[in-house]
């Protein structure tokens, strides 16, 4: 299925290099450039896109490679990521894009992937592109889509972790504008990260994962599919009922664990201000550690800074600016960090997990603590603590993991005031809540067990429906 090649090379792509893998398709073929010049296209004689070549990456964070192209991508040092993708519409069209990856690998030093991709066994002769003609390109089309419909955008992958690529992201972006859902469609050995599996958390957004046995379904709920209307939506029994594939079903338990936070904090707008510095204190109370990359897709191309992040939130406001996180292999962890401007100051939502391998125990005692400094230094409003079983590697695989658990929810001052001070202080729970300040204008932390009962769920409710004034 997959048409994506990837060259990963010791030093920077060039013009000149760039060019010499184009040449890979021949004299024949012609070259564009869409997305302001971000990507440059391969072209038939028609001026239809072929194969569609994005802005090389520097790759400064160790490890980012190997997360999201597995063993293939094993290098503990900078590379340069470029990614040709080539049109599923065209057969052949992927012979191209292996053989432009491995021009650029040989010139470059470097390696290709995946591993013995269609044209890279030979990329000293050129590709013989007689007789292959791409199909008319939709106005609406981005270079990652494969099929655009009135309903959806569909995107075929096959790679070990389908990420939140600057390719997906742009796809998304565009369905978005055209009122259009994404769908992506992948083999079963494929998993999510957490990134784009947020993205594809509800229909008509989707996960399609192929199955021999029933044909495709939904990765992330396990519903039977079919091609519908345009779409591909949940199949229906005889009794109007949506089956679930057995093969979302059938998944043993394996004693990982995750911690989950999701937390929002506000800061005064001052020429001061840096951000990041909540994900900072969450990350270290978590892991021990401080985060070492960030980008605005993945893989996360640069070393983490709380600088660089605030400049470029500054540059892109009053646009909210989305960046994904990353920590070291030795201790997974990831976040998502969306900066937005909001009528009561600068606004940071923040989505952090941390993986924790059979036999570790998660640290949920430290959560209390966190939410104490949050509230003292970081101008925090909400923080929900959860854990999960699932994996460690922090990717969503295509099959069934259980739900995660509350175990801890903590308010800032402007919540509690807004809730009430009286009722955020006397909450129908066994534990008593934390004060997180000082006394006149307090926010509180409210313990709701260990995170591996469901009855953390039914202190949740029970607690914000109190803290609604809801009987």
């Amino acid at each position: 299925m997959t048409k994506d090649v990837i060259a990963l090379t010791d030093r920077m792509p060039d013009a000149w290099s760039v060019l010499a893998g184009l040449l890979a398709g021949g004299p024949d073929l012609s070259v564009q450039t869409v997305a302001e010049g971000a990507v440059i296209q391969l072209c038939d004689d028609q001026g239809r896109p072929l194969v569609s070549v994005e802005a090389p990456l520097l790759l400064h964070v160790p490890g980012e490679a190997q997360r999201l192209l597995g063993a293939a991508g094993a290098v503990d040092k900078p590379q340069w990521w470029t990614e040709a993708r080539a049109s599923t519409a065209v057969p052949g069209a992927e012979r191209i894009a292996g053989a432009f990856a491995a021009r650029l690998a040989r010139l470059l030093g470097g390696t290709v992937w995946p591993p013995g991709a269609p044209g890279a066994d030979d990329p000293s002769r050129p590709v013989d592109t007689s007789g292959i003609t791409a199909v008319p390109t939709p106005a609406a089309a981005q270079p990652a889509v494969d099929v655009l419909t009135e309903k959806v955008a569909v995107v075929l992958q096959d790679r070990p972790v389908i990420a939140m690529t600057g390719w997906l992201s742009e796809a998304l972006r565009a369905t978005l504008q055209s009122e259009r859902a994404l769908q992506i469609v992948t083999p079963r050995h494929c998993r999510l990260s957490l990134p784009i599996s947020t993205a594809l958390s509800g229909p008509p957004a989707r996960w399609v994962v192929q199955d021999p046995d029933c044909g495709y379904y939904d990765g992330l709920t396990g519903a039977v599919l079919r091609w519908q209307d345009g779409a591909f939506q949940a199949a229906k029994d005889a009794d109007g009922q949506s089956p679930l594939a057995p093969a979302f079903t059938n998944a043993g338990r394996t004693g990982e664990r995750q911690i989950l936070l999701n937390f929002r904090t506000v800061h005064r707008p001052d020429a001061h201000l840096v951000l990041g510095g909540a994900l900072e204190a969450a990350w270290e109370a978590v892991t021990g550690e401080l985060p070492i990359g960030w980008g605005t897709a993945e893989p996360a191309n640069l070393p983490w800074s709380r600088r660089r992040l605030t400049e470029l939130a500054y540059e892109r406001a009053p646009r909210p600016t989305w960046t994904v996180v990353v920590g070291s292999a030795d201790r997974p962890a990831l976040a998502t960090l969306r900066v937005l401007r909001t009528p009561e100051g600068v606004e940071e939502d923040i989505t952090f997990a941390a993986g924790f391998r059979d036999g570790e125990k998660p640290p949920v005692s430290v959560v209390a603590d966190l939410a104490t400094e949050l509230a003292a230094r970081h101008g925090l409003r909400t923080l929900l603590a959860q854990l999960r079983e699932a994996r460690a590697d922090l990717t969503v695989p295509p099959h069934f993991e259980r739900p995660p658990v509350p175990f801890g929810y903590a308010l800032g001052p402007v919540e509690v005031a807004e809730a009430g001070a009286g009722s955020a202080a006397r909450p129908p729970l066994t534990a008593a809540p934390v004060r997180l300040g000082a006394a006149s204008g307090p926010g509180y932390y409210y313990p709701l067990g260990d995170g591996e009962s469901v009855e953390g769920w039914t202190a949740f409710e029970a607690l914000l429906r109190h803290l609604r004034g809801v009987q």
